[in-house]
């Protein structure tokens, strides 16, 4: 089942990048959009929903990459599946959200 182990990867990729943003804002305790915010994914959550949803974010990750098969860093097939996943959902977020902070506009 090698597909079903790089899916695996390829979501924990995408975990472990989401993961990221909201933790660090949260501990920074700057408020940051999430799935829990109204509305969902555009309005802001305080600092504390943000660092509990990065670290399960991360928890997810470290399932989908560490315990579903045996990832091996030094496997181009693998680590390109994860590198998928994180540069997706980083193109994404940097899209979606950048509605949001300014960061789709015409650069000076």
């Amino acid at each position: 089942m090698p597909w079903l182990a790089l899916a695996s990867y390829f979501f924990g990729g995408a975990f472990l990048a989401n993961a990221i943003p909201h933790a660090v804002s949260g501990m920074m305790g700057r408020p940051f959009q999430s799935p829990f915010a109204k509305p969902s994914g555009q309005g802001l959550s305080s600092s504390t929903v943000n660092v509990l949803w990065g670290f399960f974010n991360l928890a997810v990750a470290y399932v989908l990459i560490c315990r579903v098969d045996d990832f091996g860093l030094k496997d181009t097939t693998d680590a390109f599946a994860l590198g998928a996943g994180a540069f997706l959902i980083a193109l994404f977020s940097a899209w979606h959200f950048g509605r949001f902070h300014g960061g789709n506009g015409e650069c000076p």
